[in-house]
């Protein structure tokens, strides 16, 4: 049995990872004034917040359903199952129009011919979701079947751990994530606040004093979540602060053992909205499975 595995752009797996495991990426676009962006493709994320630094902004569209029908619709003629992977729908609505295309093709072949397509919402975000992706795609070339793929990506998305922190603020507030006074009081105290994905959605965790404070507490709340953390590959997302994630996994690697690491910057249509110096690991609180 032949399965594809389809994502999008907010997933932040490296080009080399997704040529080599054939993981067909779908982008959604960023705009910046009159100007837009396919993201992952004709935008470089950390060009683009270095000029967020400058006062740039960037706001984000989703997938629209017509390209997703045209993804969707070239794939499952070739193979026999076709599984698209999308982050947190209660961030984005790229995983509704993911469905509405889906509709669209059922009805289009509803007299024609049968296809097998699944769309999944892993209410997750960046290499949270991008992990997953990546382990689904691993098992589709390992010959795994249709269940062994879908029931790990629902055991994996139910229990992915989101915890990030970011530099600035502003960025939160320009998304609607905190209010103008959260903001504006955070920017004057220096704070560094701890956030975390709970159902899909970006929850507040703590308020700390200092980015060094921050990062330790981090580390702790890893420790608190985390299971069997030496067997896992932990990710690490990073705004464009490669010393700071390198910083992070240093410190993960002396205090909790991790051994396996996956670091990216994070992609363009995350970035708009958390902004340059962000911090993020994910892991998973119950350790690997396997599905055989």
């Amino acid at each position: 049995m032949s399965i594809k595995i389809i994502t999008d752009s907010a997933c932040s797996l490296s080009k080399e990872v997704v040529e080599e495991l054939d993981i067909t990426v779908v982008p959604l676009t960023l705009q910046q004034g009159e100007e837009s962006f396919i993201d992952g493709v004709d935008i470089d994320p950390e060009a683009m917040m270095n000029e967020m630094k400058e006062g740039k902004v960037y706001k984000t569209s989703q997938v629209s359903p017509a390209a997703f029908e045209e993804v969707f619709d070239k794939y499952i003629n070739i193979y026999d199952t076709v599984i698209y992977i999308a982050f947190s729908s209660e961030i984005s609505g790229t995983y509704q129009g993911s469905v509405i295309a889906k509709n669209h093709l059922l009805e289009k072949y509803e007299d024609i011919k049968s296809f097998d397509l699944e769309v999944i919402d892993t209410k997750c975000v960046a290499l949270g979701s991008g992990l997953i992706v990546m382990w689904a795609a691993e098992m589709a070339k390992a010959g795994k079947n249709k269940e062994q793929i879908m029931e790990a990506v629902h055991y994996y998305s139910q229990n992915m751990e989101h915890v990030f922190t970011v530099d600035d603020l502003n960025y939160l507030y320009r998304g609607g994530r905190v209010s103008y006074t959260s903001a504006f009081v955070g920017g004057l105290l220096n704070i560094k606040p701890i956030l975390n994905v709970e159902e899909g959605k970006l929850i507040p965790l703590e308020k700390i004093r200092s980015r060094k404070k921050a990062l330790k507490r981090i580390v702790e709340i890893v420790r608190e979540r985390g299971v069997n953390l030496d067997k896992q590959l932990v990710g690490i997302n990073h705004g464009n602060d490669q010393e700071g994630a390198e910083l992070l996994r240093e410190m993960l690697e002396a205090e909790l053992g991790v051994k396996k690491f996956m670091i990216q910057t994070l992609p363009g249509v995350i970035a708009a909205h958390t902004g340059p110096g962000t911090l993020s690991v994910f892991f998973l609180s119950t350790g690997m499975k396997d599905f055989n």
